[in-house]
């Protein structure tokens, strides 16, 4: 994988970059951010960019022989550990599962580490990175290079390590010459204190929804209005915008505003009609109207102290917004609709009556609109 077929992380690649250039590159590093961000195809990225024969001025080039090897997830000198489980007479060691990984790795770059757990077996079973499979990483680094040149270990999710971390304390805070170690995580707390002392800590960013936008119109998955509004709701995780790709409407801002149309006329009937309608649409389906109305909503609060945010929206969007922030709502205002959304999300995941949910949040929503008139 190269930096450019990279989700976002524009300054985070740039940064790697010009670190390797100074020759400042650490020998054992952390790439630490949320789920779905692109921890693990960014490591993939830099490796790539690290072993590539002929690097360019701001990616590897993708022709040269090593480069062929690390997009195929084979090359000799770049090794991979990540939880596993243990499977009949299969103990939990990451070589056991190679051929597993490199499928999961190219079919899913973006997946969690539940979806590799699932992957690998249909039983729910924890995984874990084993004292053996830190001995096995030792053995390793210790060797010398197969193809003549540096070597590589991706760690991926360390949180699994537990106490195990201890073994390859040395080895992290002195890697045999010409080694790389990169770890990727999500949870900076479950990692030992010891480990993370020994690391050059690179915090990976969420995704901006412009960059989820449009890497989904690139891929061709979603165009217009449809991508950005998955953009506004994915949390920063391309691995979210994919799930939600096939459950989303088509355009949501015509039902938004049509529901804020109603709460600002305190038109209960315009409410009982958008409850009724949305309890049909499927528990996802609400729930991304839902998610969506509080992403404009905090867009609208953002609008009021920086105007150059309706950026990152469409135009209509964008109208919408700074239609609803002229309106000069007191924050609290904000507050109590967020809170009262996020509650209905939450009760219609859980397998609460819709349409009862949606009235109750309609009814709520009117009466923080009432106290501003009263």
């Amino acid at each position: 994988m190269r930096f450019n077929e990279l989700v976002g992380l524009k300054a985070t690649k740039a940064n790697l970059i010009a670190t390797w250039n100074r020759g400042r590159m650490p020998h054992a590093l952390l790439l630490l951010g949320p789920e779905g961000t692109g921890g693990l195809p960014l490591a993939l990225a830099l490796a790539q960019f690290i072993l590539c024969e002929d690097k360019q001025a701001q990616d590897a080039c993708g022709a040269c022989a090593n480069c062929k090897k690390v997009q195929r997830l084979e090359h000799a000198d770049l090794h991979f550990s990540f939880p596993g489980i243990t499977i009949a007479n299969k103990p939990s060691l990451s070589r056991n599962f190679s051929k597993e990984f490199r499928t999961f790795v190219t079919q899913s770059p973006y997946g969690s580490v539940l979806d590799w757990l699932q992957a690998i077996s249909t039983e729910k079973k924890m995984g874990n990175l084993s004292a053996d499979e830190c001995r096995e990483i030792i053995e390793q680094l210790n060797l010398k290079s197969y193809e003549g040149g540096v070597k590589i270990q991706i760690i991926w999710m360390p949180e699994y390590l537990g106490k195990n971390g201890n073994i390859l304390l040395k080895i992290i805070e002195e890697p045999p010459p010409g080694t790389y170690i990169i770890l990727v995580a999500e949870e900076e707390a479950a990692i030992l204190p010891t480990i993370l002392s020994r690391l050059q800590l690179v915090r990976v960013p969420a995704l901006s929804p412009n960059d989820i936008a449009v890497a989904l119109q690139g891929r061709g998955l979603a165009t217009g209005n449809k991508a950005l509004q998955i953009g506004q709701i994915a949390n920063g995780s391309f691995a979210e915008a994919l799930r939600l790709v096939d459950d989303f409407s088509n355009d949501l801002l015509p039902l938004v505003k049509n529901l804020f149309n109603a709460l600002f006329t305190g038109n209960g009937i315009g409410v009982t009609r958008f409850s009724e309608e949305w309890a049909k649409a499927g528990r996802e389906n609400i729930s991304n109207v839902l998610e969506y109305t509080q992403s404009l909503l905090e867009g609208s609060l953002r609008l009021r102290y920086l105007p150059q945010s309706s950026a990152n929206y469409a135009p209509d969007e964008a109208d919408f917004l700074t239609k609803l922030a002229a309106r000069n709502l007191p924050e609290h205002c904000y507050t109590q609709m967020i809170a009262a959304l996020t509650e209905a999300t939450r009760a219609i995941r859980q397998n609460a009556n819709a349409k009862s949910i949606l009235t109750a949040m309609g009814i709520k929503l009117i009466r923080v609109i009432r106290q501003l008139k009263a």
